[in-house]
């Protein structure tokens, strides 16, 4: 005689078997058998959450009344997924065509059905719940899609490459079931676009790098999507060309001295090659001319002695106009004796002003004009 003992915890449940069929679901305890011949076994297994094996899908279908005592079976049809949840929370999400088994045992078990045809996008609350949810998927990819768009920032979903809607801020749940989810967002605010230094050859054959930077906003976000992969980068190949066409066709001195008209080309062209592919060019000028090393130097000894003539010159102009307004004081003084007089005194105090002291003897009788005049005399007196 064998006498067989097994226990069963109380998260657990026992699988009788005997002679390899299924004949009893073993609850929590300790189980004694008599198997004379060996022919009885206990297999234990988790009795919470997702019933996995071969023992799910046999007892479901040959012994549907072990079945609806401890499981749950769910099987959702085409177009369908099926959540499961488990005291309260979303666990099991199951496609259509796959077929999950769910202990029920020691926890409360329902299952949601959403057709995923008629009703792609989640509600908030759905999203938030199964998001936070600790989720089991039964195979494939994951069954939702989160797709986030920013503040100022519009948001395209594609179903299977194909453009199906458009949302605005925020954060949106579609299910992944029977199609792959893309999204694609695009920044609605002016955008700058710096266009990094090319080399470029004048008109007169002189190298240099030219950097542009330029605004974009996009107008309309279905369009911007779909007319080019990256309309970033578009225009970007667009303010090359542009460049090339407006520097190439100018001396260095009509780029320096002109630049305003080279802007206004480079943006007319752009503009009109960029066409109506919802976005437009709002900004768009040359930031920096970087010309070779020997090439500045000389161009600033250029303006060196430029500065040097202007200097120079209004250096003798001024000496021109001292020297006229000395002949002038001159003739003046020479047709007014007081007014050299008055001079003569000017010349005196502007001595006097360095001298600390000054004593003057006037013994012999003589006053103070006749000291004046000897001090200071600038012609011989009549």
């Amino acid at each position: 005689m064998i006498r067989k003992d097994y226990i069963v915890a109380e998260n657990q449940r026992g699988l009788l078997t005997k002679d390899g069929r299924l004949i009893n679901v073993l609850e929590p305890g300790r189980h004694s058998f008599w198997d004379f011949r060996n022919r009885l076994g206990v297999e234990i297994v988790p009795a919470r959450g997702l019933f996995a094996g071969p023992w799910a899908e046999i007892m479901a279908k040959r012994h549907p009344e072990l079945a609806a005592e401890n499981i749950v079976t769910v099987r959702p049809p085409e177009g369908v997924a099926a959540v499961v949840w488990i005291d309260g929370r979303a666990s099991i999400v199951v496609r259509p065509g796959q077929t999950a088994y769910v202990w029920k045992v020691l926890s409360e078990v329902a299952v949601t059905e959403y057709d995923v045809n008629a009703r792609p996008r989640l509600d908030k609350p759905e999203l938030i719940a199964i998001e936070k949810a600790e989720l089991a998927t039964i195979g494939g990819q994951p069954p939702v899609a989160v797709v986030n768009v920013g503040a100022a920032q519009a948001g395209l979903v594609f179903f299977d490459g194909e453009l199906v809607e458009t949302v605005g801020p925020g954060r949106y749940g579609y299910w992944q079931i029977g199609r792959t989810v893309t999204s694609k967002t695009l920044d609605s605010r002016p955008l700058p676009l710096e266009v990094t230094a090319q080399e470029i050859l004048t008109k007169d054959r002189i190298s240099l790098r030219v950097t542009l930077t330029s605004f974009l906003k996009v107008s309309d976000v279905e369009r911007a999507a779909l007319a080019t992969p990256d309309y970033q980068q578009h225009v970007y190949r667009l303010v090359q060309f542009a460049v090339r066409e407006a520097v190439g066709g100018r001396t260095l001195d009509e780029l320096l001295n002109d630049r305003e008209s080279v802007d206004d080309q480079i943006t007319a062209h752009v503009r009109r090659e960029l066409g109506d592919i919802g976005v437009d060019v709002t900004e768009l000028g040359i930031k920096d001319v970087i010309l070779p090393g020997e090439m500045r130097e000389l161009i600033n000894k250029v303006v060196e002695a430029e500065k040097l003539a202007q200097a120079n010159l209004i250096r003798r102009r001024e000496e021109t106009a001292a020297t006229r307004s000395l002949l002038n004081t001159a003739k003046l003084m020479e047709d007014n004796p007081t007014l050299l007089r008055l001079k003569e005194l000017e010349a005196l105090e502007r001595v006097t002003e360095k001298i600390g002291r000054i004593d003057v003897h006037a013994g012999s009788g003589e006053g103070l004009n006749a000291i004046v005049d000897r001090l200071v005399t600038l012609r011989p007196r009549d």
